[in-house]
């Protein structure tokens, strides 16, 4: 957590030193630079903060990379804040529709206004935070005046001279460390403004990708984005932002590699089909945008049977899209026979996956006696109207995989 005294402590030449020359990866590495601090006279709140510092760009890096060795960061605005390459394409998205100037509203600790600032577009990023809008300050300082923050509410901040909106609404409640989630009723601003303001201009406005269809606005774009296998975030794109006759978009990131599935609405699912010699998961993206039969297709696959996600098909194809596993057995969804078959081939790393069904897969691993140097996939799920498990092994994209349909990511 970071106070007024700590930060205070902290953006001065001596704390900023002390910050930059600390590395911090483990709980015993704190009570070790803490000591030492402590020992060389340091107040507390210098201490406090350089420490915290430390820590908090350590986890930073799996957002930021080398960034993060700059920047300053509250736990919540970390835990909050998009990833570079994330924000990186937020931004491409407002450079191609010929954006100039944008207004970052609810700009946390500044992680899309870096986007925007890096690719030469003028921000102002504003924040109802004032040690939040602190630390966004210095994490933008390199920018110059192509970079402006503020301290003030969204509903509040001046837009005249800028040509659109990236707003952020606060899903959590405020707090600089331990906050909780709260009601889309509860967003800070409020929706009905936040949408009120992307109807009257060019607006990106970033969601909880769990948001409720129902609430979406009937104009503009809905992009669904996972990162790595993790759906992160939706956003709602209106007015020039949003692509001509696109309504459903799915983005998937892996690694440095990016895919786009895009459809004007909700497409249909794959007629259901038995289990073939090949299950597919579709991303989860995917899956929120409603867009798993345009896969399926693609895939030759059909869902499969008993009202689930998944889908299955004989022929090997594979796709950005999806996970795809050679399927290598179905059993019952019993730990005996299910151990038995494991010990017979000889695996013993398993990774456990389910749906459809009410079991807890870090529960339901305790009661296997794991043994052998082989790996697999266990799939907890139904086909019909029966409880199943399915041993499957990963297929790595394979040359000939499915080509999908789908716009430059």
């Amino acid at each position: 957590m970071v106070d007024h005294a700590e930060l205070s402590a902290l953006l001065t030449p001596e704390g900023l030193r002390l910050v930059d020359t600390l590395r911090i990866s483990s709980t015993a590495d704190a009570a070790s630079a803490v000591s030492r601090l402590r020992r060389e006279g340091l107040s507390p709140d210098l201490v406090s903060a350089v420490v915290g510092q430390a820590r908090l760009r350590e986890r930073a890096r799996a957002k930021f990379g080398p960034f993060a060795d700059r920047m300053l960061f509250t736990r919540a605005g970390l835990e909050q804040a998009t990833r570079l390459a994330v924000a990186a394409r937020h931004a491409g998205r407002f450079r191609d529709a010929g954006i100039a100037r944008v207004a970052d509203l609810g700009c946390g600790i500044g992680g899309d206004a870096l986007g925007f600032a890096g690719i030469g577009l003028e921000v102002l990023a504003v924040d109802a935070d004032e040690i939040t809008a602190a630390l966004a300050a210095y994490n933008l300082a390199p920018f110059g005046s192509s970079a402006r923050v503020r301290h003030g509410r969204a509903e509040e901040t001046d837009l005249d001279g800028i040509d659109a909106v990236w707003l952020d609404p606060a899903r959590r409640t405020s707090g600089h460390s331990e906050t909780r989630r709260v009601a889309a009723s509860d967003y800070t601003p409020s929706l009905d403004w936040a949408f009120d303001l992307a109807r009257r201009m060019p607006t990106g406005i970033k969601l909880a990708p769990a948001f409720d269809r129902d609430d979406l606005p009937p104009e503009g774009e809905a992009q669904w984005i996972s990162a790595d296998g993790s759906t992160i975030e939706l956003v709602v794109w209106s007015g020039s932002l949003a692509r001509a006759g696109v309504r459903r978009s799915a983005l998937v990131l892996r690694g440095d590699r990016a895919a786009e599935l895009t459809a004007p609405a909700d497409t249909a699912d794959a007629d259901p089909r038995d289990l073939g010699a090949y299950l597919h998961e579709p991303d989860g993206a995917v899956i929120r945008a409603r867009l798993i039969g345009d896969v399926a297709r693609a895939l030759e696959a059909g869902m499969l049977t008993g009202g689930t996600a998944y889908m299955t098909s004989d022929a090997g194809r594979t796709s950005p899209f999806a996970t795809t596993f050679r399927v290598r057995d179905v059993l019952p969804l019993k730990p005996r026979d299910i151990e038995a078959a494991l010990r017979r081939a000889d695996i013993g790393i398993l990774e456990i996956k389910k749906r459809g069904v009410d079991i807890d897969p870090a529960q339901f691993r305790k009661k296997l006696r794991l043994s052998g140097s082989a790996s697999a996939t266990l799939f907890l799920t139904r086909i019909g109207d029966r409880r199943v498990a399915v041993l499957a092994d990963r297929v790595e994209d394979e040359p000939g995989g499915a080509s999908q349909p789908s716009s430059p990511a």
